[in-house]
């Protein structure tokens, strides 16, 4: 099948128009199942896959003739996950594939998790093949954390391998009445084996040997063995978070930048051969650097990483959550600006309130942006944040608070300039008026909020349809104060007819014409 990019890089001029007709908001039903039944596949493509859509259009979706367009309903960000389900039991592999997989989301955002019972039907009777990658990510977290004790055999052998059973369910897991569900915890058993993960080590670098140094439980000989002859590059920095990590070598990771300490240590009896030769190689700020997050750090390596002679280290122990504010304003850290300030998820288990308090009074920008990405902040601590002084504290507020007022999201949107700047444009509260005082601004991102605000002066839209920058001229292109003789031109335009089509101002008469004509005609023949 050729991918939706392809798809939509094939499309003429005629399909285009369809294509905006599909998205336009004041096509009425009767349109949309038009196109649907007679449109060329990739306006059915944008129409079920690119927004909402009414119950009558879905259920002609579900009956439609053509797996492709079930396919992209499946992939469909904008409508109720109890819709998709009703491509279930699909009879084509390759819409069920796509139910599986999910709707395309940006990178760091999730998709609404599909009903419980729908995933149990999935997992109990879709090949596995169909079910890896982001499956996973469409499951509740009450689902997923119930799923070892699950009744069907087949949803707690998956459960296995996405909870981290504690030692009386694994113990239960390893006696159960299934052999898949048995073998299945054994191998999870294995991998938490140190013993066993020393065994299995590869000897050469690869995925599978980073992954157990960053993440299995690590036996003392493989931890001398990285620190005397590391295999691969970074191997010490993959050791240093892991969190079977013995703690006299987070200490001896710790000191590495201190030479006087370092031969302290390589006195030290307790230490084996490997460790005390790894004392003499160059020291590496990245290893400190990983080491200074590490919760279990002691006061006395604490002590040492406060005063590295890398910036990298200071500002990473700076954060520990053992420091009191008069220690962290004891060490020389500079705060970063060049981070990404984005959406984060939710997590699974809601934050501790007291630490979000504590990190948000606290005098460290860090520890306040760590707050300001809280989604469940309460409304104090959101009104002390949204008038922080650190960028990235009202950038991370904006982004993540479902509660961010108006003014924060648009000074956001206005001063940060990173990754995800437009994700604030689609928050509840970001503002839709007043936004037409930024039509001549020299950043053109912020140009097209002019497009958003429904006041914009018809000769404003019409001036912005001319811009410079493609999206300000798609942006403007789909704006209901669009005059009329302007919108009849862009119609023609090969760039933006697809935006012109999309206008919720297009008159029934043009509407009609191109569904009659299947997007060829716009004007009245002469």
């Amino acid at each position: 099948m050729p991918t939706p990019e392809q798809i939509w890089a094939d499309a003429d001029l005629p399909t285009r128009r369809l294509a905006g007709l599909a998205l336009n908001p004041s096509a009425p039903e009767s349109v949309l199942l038009r196109l649907l039944s007679d449109a060329p596949l990739a306006a059915r493509m944008v129409l079920c896959r690119d927004r909402s859509l009414p119950d009558a259009v879905v259920d002609a979706v579900i009956e439609h003739p053509d797996r492709y367009t079930r396919s992209f309903f499946a992939r469909n960000p904008h409508v109720d996950p109890a819709q998709r389900v009703r491509l279930l039991d699909d009879p084509e592999w390759f819409v069920r594939a796509h139910l599986a997989e999910g709707p395309r989301m940006a990178v760091l955002a999730r998709p609404m998790p599909l009903p419980d019972e729908a995933v149990v039907h999935m997992i109990s009777t879709y090949d596995d093949e169909l079910l890896g990658g982001p499956f996973y990510r469409q499951i509740s977290i009450g689902l997923r954390r119930s799923m070892p004790t699950h009744p069907i055999a087949k949803v707690r052998r998956w459960g296995v391998g996405w909870t981290s059973p504690s030692a009386d369910l694994l113990a239960a897991l390893l006696t159960d009445p299934d052999a898949k569900v048995r073998e299945t915890a054994q191998r999870y058993a294995r991998h938490q084996d140190p013993a066993w993960v020393e065994s299995e080590l590869p000897d050469r670098p690869c995925h599978a040997r980073t992954d157990l140094l960053l993440h299995a439980p690590l036996t003392r000989a493989v931890v001398e063995g990285v620190l005397a002859r590391p295999v691969g590059k970074e191997e010490k920095a993959m050791i240093a978070v892991n969190p079977s990590l013995p703690p006299d070598t987070v200490a001896l990771l710790a000191a590495d930048s201190d030479p006087g300490i370092r031969g302290r240590i390589a006195q030290r009896t307790d230490l084996g051969p490997a460790e005390r030769r790894a004392l003499v190689a160059d020291p590496d700020p990245d290893v400190r650097t990983r080491v200074a997050y590490r919760a279990d750090l002691g006061p006395a390596e604490r002590r040492t990483l406060m005063t590295d002679p890398h910036p990298d280290v200071r500002l990473a122990v700076s954060v520990h959550p053992a420091l009191s504010e008069e220690e962290r304003a004891r060490i020389g850290y500079q705060v970063p600006m060049d981070h990404p300030f984005v959406f984060h998820p939710a997590p699974e288990e809601p934050r501790d309130p007291g630490t979000v308090r504590r990190n948000a009074l606290s005098d460290h920008p860090l520890l306040r942006r760590q707050a300001a990405e809280d989604h469940l902040l309460p409304p104090d601590l959101v009104a002390r944040l949204t008038v922080d002084d650190d960028l990235g504290v009202r950038v991370l507020l904006a982004q993540n608070h479902p509660d961010a007022p108006a003014p924060l999201l648009l000074r956001s949107f206005l001063e940060y300039t990173g990754p995800e700047r437009g994700h604030l444009t689609t928050r509840p509260n970001f503002p839709t008026t007043g936004l037409a005082a930024f039509a001549d601004h020299e950043d053109p991102e912020v140009r097209a909020l002019a497009a958003r605000d429904a006041e914009t002066e018809p000769s404003v839209v019409e001036r912005l349809t001319q811009d410079p920058d493609h999206a300000v001229r798609a942006a403007a292109t789909r704006h209901p104060n669009l005059p009329r003789s302007r919108l009849a031109v862009l119609l023609d335009d090969e760039e933006l007819a697809h935006d012109a089509a999309a206008n919720a101002a297009l008159d029934e008469d043009t509407v009609r014409r191109l569904l009659h004509t299947g997007g060829r005609q716009v004007r009245p023949p002469a």
